[in-house]
């Protein structure tokens, strides 16, 4: 009787098993897109990076790992085989490695629910397993949004608001102010009144302010933020004081014959405002608003209309939709929001 002989090479995954961890990933991603929940594609590259460099470990295995089979042993040598590899390979963090794993456990129960079979829990036991891995993201390790106490906010609408004409009062009873100093107050007003981000003041064009359908007549209520870069386009709230201030800044736009598409231009003839002057000029709002120069900036400021939302009971993914960031980032917000007392 003649025994078998061993193969010369190791087995190649078959067609079937790639097919099926891709076929996995990409329904999750479709899923997470369609609800919403994902709609940044640089957030989409990056898991499809770590899918794919798991995927390929998998496959590469002898026998193949498939969705199935895995098991927290299998994991752990996925861990182990990034060992060796480059200093500044940040899979060798705690951080990075729950995240994977958190990735591989949405990816295995979803395609589970979509099989209508047994749930794979190996990410989860994994993680269960490594205290370390599993404390990663605990709220002392990741810094709590700055954000505005009531008076300082306050503080800061009652200048801001400064900017714009009294009801009832005469035109030269105000306070004369450059077209500068009018567009720098408010694009600090609507961080504060509509969650803006600096790139999104310096991207607002001036079909960005919607006013027709609010409560009253011309004052803006919302706000279309295009995309640029990475941030796809959004709408968002606009706070009836900054709507206010918003609806001046348009007529002295207007009054000053300025030309450009952008909202805020940094010139007469509508030159798009650059980061470094932007800046600048927020930091100097603030400053003669007396606020202190604590670390966060300008962006205390949406830190603390995310805070407002959430305190009024609007729901984290709502809230998220309005700042155009993945649900999973509001986690940061509710760490802080049982201490708040209000938000204004």
């Amino acid at each position: 009787m003649v025994a078998e002989s061993l193969p010369l090479f190791d087995e190649m995954p078959a067609p079937g098993q790639h097919h099926e961890m891709t076929q996995a990933f990409e329904a999750w991603i479709a899923d997470q897109r369609d609800s919403g929940l994902m709609r940044q594609d640089a957030s989409v590259a990056v898991y499809r990076d770590m899918w794919e460099a798991f995927a390929g470990w998998c496959l590469g295995q002898s026998p193949a790992v498939g969705l199935s089979s895995i098991c927290p042993a299998d994991l752990q040598a996925f861990q182990d085989a990034r060992f060796g590899r480059k200093t500044s390979d940040l899979s060798l963090t705690p951080r990075h490695a729950l995240r994977l794993m958190r990735l591989i456990d949405r990816v295995l129960r979803h395609h589970a629910a979509r099989a209508d079979s047994p749930v794979n829990t190996a990410a989860a036991d994994w993680i269960a397993a490594h205290p370390k891995v599993r404390h990663a993201d605990a709220p002392d390790t990741d810094p709590l949004p700055e954000y505005l106490a009531v008076s300082e906010a306050r503080r800061l609408i009652a200048f801001l608001s400064a900017a714009r004409p009294r009801p009832g009062a005469s035109r030269d009873a105000q306070v004369q102010m450059t077209w500068h100093e009018v567009r720098n107050r408010t694009s600090i007003g609507l961080q504060l009144g509509a969650g803006l981000t600096p790139g999104d003041v310096r991207a607002l064009t001036l079909a960005s302010p919607v006013a027709q359908g609010g409560r009253v007549r011309e004052r803006p209520w919302k706000l279309h933020v295009p995309a640029y870069g990475n941030s796809t386009a959004r709408e968002t709230p606009v706070a009836p004081w900054a709507g206010e201030l918003l609806q001046h800044w348009l007529r002295v736009r207007a009054e000053a014959g300025m030309g450009g598409e952008f909202l805020f231009p940094s010139t007469r003839t509508g030159k798009q405002w650059q980061k470094p002057s932007q800046y600048e000029s927020a930091r100097r709002v603030l400053e003669e608003a007396g606020m202190d120069s604590r670390e966060g900036g300008s962006f205390r400021l949406r830190h603390t209309f995310a805070l407002r939302q959430l305190r009024r009971g609007t729901s984290p993914e709502q809230v998220a939709r309005w700042l155009g960031i993945e649900p999973a980032k509001m986690k940061r917000y509710e760490r802080v929001l049982p201490g708040v007392v209000d938000v204004v």
